[in-house]
């Protein structure tokens, strides 16, 4: 497929492995640029000496481009750009954060920049401070997410109809049929996180994979609004989340409950009990663990597969 993503990126194929905390290291977007998509580093879960080394094992690992994800509420953000820029990255997807702070500079130095948004809203100011592309998500997605709880389907129709750049469809999407609905609704690309979560490279832990697998419709839940809103797998720790409601508790009360290093203790160690499981709703569609070459033909397949078997539907 030729289109304004792929050729945004020098890609094969318009799908972006979403970079994940704890989840999107170097042989994950090393092995999905090799498949002929974007691969993307999550720098949301690394220090920056870190972010550094997988970087460059990423670049030792593939020849094709990958990029890294940014959000700019990173407390050493000025210490990671010049990183970005050091070893010579080349993509950029940034989010959580006011894109107009960073965008012009990375430019200057001639990095394509993409911007995460939840709503049109912020489409619209992602596009006026100049990003190349704007990644519309759904909260059906897994992790942080927008407050406006607006679904990817009325998501995307609508950005899409706002703004004049390359709309890329995230949030509830793993499989061909998805991007094809996603691309039919206007995105010219999609952005997959939690079916490459359940990958063989994902750099997540064995135990938290498993329990992806496990997850039925309704087995997360968006909470934590007063704080980010994050979308998690039902576990012990969600459960607390829940009982303390109850009290009606004040944004202290909150932070003292979610601590520190949650979402490593559950997804990169693999305490499910009392770690924060972060997964989209997708994952009751997500049954086994597969290479991620295997993955994307998978998506390709059937992406061509049901758009041959829809160009023959005629009303």
């Amino acid at each position: 497929m030729n289109n304004t993503i792929t050729n945004l990126f020098g890609i094969q194929y318009p799908i972006i492995q979403a970079g994940m905390v704890w989840n999107s290291g170097w042989k994950l977007a090393s092995a999905s640029s090799n498949s002929g998509i974007l691969g993307l580093i999550g720098a949301g879960s690394m220090y920056p000496d870190v972010l550094r080394k997988h970087i460059q094992k990423c670049t030792l690992a593939t020849d094709k481009p990958f990029g890294v994800n940014i959000p700019l509420l990173y407390p050493n953000i000025e210490e990671i750009m010049q990183i970005i820029v050091e070893e010579d990255v080349k993509i950029v997807f940034t989010s959580a954060g006011n894109p107009s702070t960073w965008t012009n500079w990375l430019k200057n130095y001639g990095i394509t920049v993409v911007h995460v948004v939840s709503s049109v809203k912020f489409a619209l100011k992602a596009e006026a401070s100049g990003v190349d592309a704007i990644v519309a998500e759904g909260f059906e997605a897994g992790g942080h997410n927008g407050r406006e709880e607006t679904t990817t389907f009325t998501l995307i129709p609508m950005v899409c109809k706002a703004v004049s750049i390359p709309v890329i469809a995230a949030g509830g999407i793993a499989t061909g049929k998805g991007m094809l609905s996603a691309m039919a609704l206007g995105a010219q690309g999609v952005q997959i996180g939690s079916r490459f979560v359940a990958s063989k490279e994902s750099s997540a832990h064995q135990a938290f994979k498993t329990e992806v697998l496990k997850a039925k419709d309704g087995a997360t839940q968006l909470t934590l609004k007063e704080l980010t809103p994050v979308r998690l797998l039902k576990n012990k720790f969600y459960q607390d989340v829940v009982r303390l409601y109850q009290n009606h508790p004040t944004q202290e009360d909150l932070k003292k409950l979610l601590g520190r290093a949650r979402a490593k203790k559950g997804m990169f160690e693999g305490d499910l009990e009392e770690g924060e499981l972060e997964i989209g709703q997708i994952a009751g569609l997500i049954d086994d663990i597969l290479p991620v070459k295997e993955i994307v033909e998978q998506i390709i397949t059937e992406f061509n597969a049901t758009n041959k078997e829809m160009s023959n539907l005629k009303l």
